[in-house]
């Protein structure tokens, strides 16, 4: 069976971690989203995937390349062009215009078909859905999903008649004015007949365009709300979420790596940590080939990358830190996301490392230790918003 994974978009909203990797090759514990996606996908069934790319495409092409190690195949639709300086310069055309694209240069969508986000985590029951959509005649079904009525203002939400049939959308409304608390959670599945309203050539939207117009005309388009694991990585207090979730154990469908070396305390390969001399406390993940060194605290949820360094005195509290990073002596990180050289709360707002002269903070930890620390302790308190012991 055929499905097609949407991964062209720029993800503004996760934004500073999307600068150097698309959306769907966030990692979730050293493995990325869309691989868990096409996990997914192969269990039910779904061993021919069309993966639309854009935006730092080659990465997500190098990694998964034909999908042969995945179990699928898997062919990639490229948006955008090649600039003066020979180089990819992504332009995306739309998620229902990246599907049009695709069946404009040979039918490739002939039979009942899948498309997925490719930003979130799943646990679906996909082949009962498919058989819904099928029962129902459908050209075109929504995978709802009900969220608390507080929530609602975060999503789009899908209104039905009491034969699921969709009659309208809203898109973030206030609690208030919610008619209905079952969200578009980015899962759909097609009919070929669905190209019919899909103009070729355009950019061209699903939920705001495409959906619109099945409704306008009346078309057989339903939505199912089912239940479902369901983490979407929208933004950067969403991906937040999703470590801490793995971590606790909330997400099922994703394992926490590595070998668990103490209760809720999971590292990779080679981690040299002396455990009597360090205060950890889990769930803990530590990446392969990471130092922590004497004196060192962790205080779970907390995930540390591969090839990282901790440095003694120093704190890693309710963080996650990417591979390659240093944590200088003595310094508190609480509440912190590290990538590459930002340093995010969990709101979402990035201290530039390298601006702000942070460096306790290294991160490439292949680099020369500095000998000395320029910023206070006062200036990375009020940088960061913690108080350091």
């Amino acid at each position: 069976m055929k499905a097609m994974i949407l991964a062209a978009g720029k993800g503004t909203r996760v934004r500073p971690i999307t600068y150097t990797i698309p959306k769907p090759m966030i990692p979730i514990l050293q493995k990325p989203v869309m691989e868990f996606l096409l996990e997914l996908l192969r269990q039910h069934g779904f061993d021919q995937i069309m993966v639309n790319v854009s935006h730092l495409a080659e990465e997500i092409e190098n990694y998964f390349r034909d999908g042969q190690r995945f179990g699928v195949q898997i062919a990639y639709s490229f948006e955008g062009k090649i600039d003066d300086d020979g180089k990819l310069e992504g332009e995306a055309i739309g998620s229902a215009g990246g599907m049009r694209r695709i069946q404009d240069f040979s039918p490739f969508f002939d039979d009942t078909f899948v498309v997925l986000c490719g930003d979130a985590l799943i646990d679906l029951d996909l082949t009962a859905a498919v058989k819904w959509h099928k029962a129902k005649g459908a050209i075109a079904t929504i995978i709802t999903k009900s969220v608390p009525k507080e929530e609602v203002s975060s999503y789009g939400v899908v209104v039905t008649d009491e034969d699921s049939r969709v009659k309208a959308f809203q898109e973030k409304p206030s609690t208030e004015e919610a008619l209905s608390t079952n969200i578009n959670t980015g899962i759909y599945i097609f009919e070929p007949e669905v190209f019919n309203y899909i103009p070729s050539g355009v950019e061209y939207d699903i939920g705001s365009q495409l959906f619109p117009k099945l409704v306008e005309i009346k078309a057989p388009f339903y939505a199912i709300p089912m239940d479902f694991e369901w983490v979407d990585i929208g933004k950067v207090p969403d991906y937040w979420r999703a470590i801490r979730g793995v971590l606790l154990g909330e997400i099922k469908n994703v394992q926490i790596p590595g070998h668990e070396v103490a209760p809720g305390i999971y590292t990779g390969l080679n981690v040299a940590i002396n455990w009597d001399k360090v205060d950890i406390t889990g769930p803990v993940y530590i990446g392969g080939m990471t130092r922590i060194e004497d004196g060192a605290k962790i205080v779970g949820p907390a995930m540390i990358g591969p090839n990282c360094w901790i440095c003694s005195g120093a704190t890693v509290d309710n963080s996650v830190i990417f591979e390659w990073s240093r944590l200088g002596p003595g310094v508190r990180l609480v509440d912190k996301l590290v990538f590459g050289r930002y340093c995010v709360d969990k709101t979402g707002a990035a201290i530039d490392v390298q601006a702000a002269a942070l460096d306790w903070l290294i991160t490439d930890a292949r680099q020369t230790v500095p000998s000395h620390i320029p910023v206070e302790q006062q200036a990375i308190e009020e940088l960061l918003g913690t108080n350091a012991n």
